[in-house]
């Protein structure tokens, strides 16, 4: 098939092209001119333009069977809130636009998130649970919920669209936001995180990266349009992934929890610095907002109907924690 990558210079969207290109499928990567495409493989066509931009994306559409919507601005803050609204929620109006007017593509799979339906406070959800829109944690959970009614609204008004929830990615590739179990493994192998984040309380569905791919490509060939697929995987804290991380690499794990009260300040401090360095912060106050709810998702409609088969966590976090030693970036 013919298939456009939106979000192609990204953490999940560069796998997602690679493994596209490798499995025999023509690849248009959507990248803006400011975008650092040298990831890419050789095989992948360029095509420059902007989710902001209708016309740069219907150009890109053009001849194309499938579009895979993954860009997406996903820091827990930014110091301009507008930025996730302009591209999560107008983006995605911009690519349904563009699709309706290129008639060679015959499916859209959207990439949501999980944050799309919700916490799960004291119970693992599914495809149907729906967001309560009452309260948010961050700007970026907002925005993925505005977006995700819009796929929803276009799915019900017989756009051939399916959407995908992956879970929190992990695992090697670009240390963008997305990244963020490498990111936070690499502040605790340095020093500079000696405690657990919190409690234990928070869960998150923690799925590795090319599970997801693979889960992205099956919800091409194999989902069905205007069906929802949770694309995560085992449901665990953070203290358990520190935990994990120090059986694996035979280091000690923390002695102590650092509370959350405190991580906060830390956040708020952060984001003061932030907005005189313009260095976006690795933890922030909304990040912390995150952790004191549970994230737990079921997977099995995804395994059922896509043959969604995520690995093992303890298998992929040694996978990824021997790439981050292999790229210096951690001693064990």
């Amino acid at each position: 098939m013919r298939v456009v990558v939106t979000g192609a210079t990204g953490y999940l969207g560069g796998r997602l092209c690679a493994a596209l290109a490798a499995a025999g499928h023509g690849v248009r990567a959507f990248v803006r001119r400011t975008g650092d495409a040298s990831g890419l493989p050789d095989a992948v066509e360029l095509a420059y333009g902007d989710v902001g931009d209708a016309g740069s994306l219907a150009a890109a559409f053009d001849g194309c069977d499938a579009v895979f919507h993954a860009a997406a601005s996903v820091e827990p803050w930014l110091p301009n809130p507008s930025v996730f609204t302009a591209v999560n929620v107008r983006g995605l109006e911009n690519v349904l636009k563009a699709a309706k007017t290129t008639p060679t593509v015959k499916k859209i799979i959207y990439t949501s998130s999980f944050f799309a339906l919700g916490p799960t406070d004291g119970y693992v959800a599914d495809e149907t649970q729906m967001h309560k829109g009452k309260t948010f944690c961050t700007e970026y959970e907002k925005s993925k919920v505005l977006a995700d009614r819009i796929a929803l609204q276009a799915a019900a008004d017989g756009v051939p669209i399916t959407i995908v929830y992956p879970g929190v990615i992990y695992g090697p590739g670009k240390l963008t936001t997305g990244n963020l179990v490498s990111r936070i493994l690499i502040e605790r192998f340095n020093g500079r995180l000696p405690g657990y984040i919190g409690d234990g309380y928070d869960r998150e569905s923690f799925c590795h990266v090319d599970d997801v791919v693979s889960g992205h490509i099956a919800a091409m060939e194999k989902g069905r349009v205007g069906e929802r697929y949770l694309l995560t995987g085992e449901n665990l804290s953070f203290m358990h992934i520190f935990n994990m991380a120090a059986n694996i690499t035979n280091t000690k794990a923390p002695y102590f929890h650092v509370p959350l009260w405190l991580i906060e300040i830390y956040g708020w401090i952060s984001v003061f610095i932030s907005r005189i360095t313009g260095k976006l912060p690795l933890i922030s106050y909304p990040t912390v907002r995150v952790i004191r709810h549970q994230w737990a998702y079921s997977c099995d409609k995804a395994k059922r109907e896509l043959g969604y088969n995520p690995r093992n966590l303890t298998e992929g976090l040694a996978e990824m924690l021997l790439w981050l030693k292999n790229e210096k970036l951690i001693k064990f």
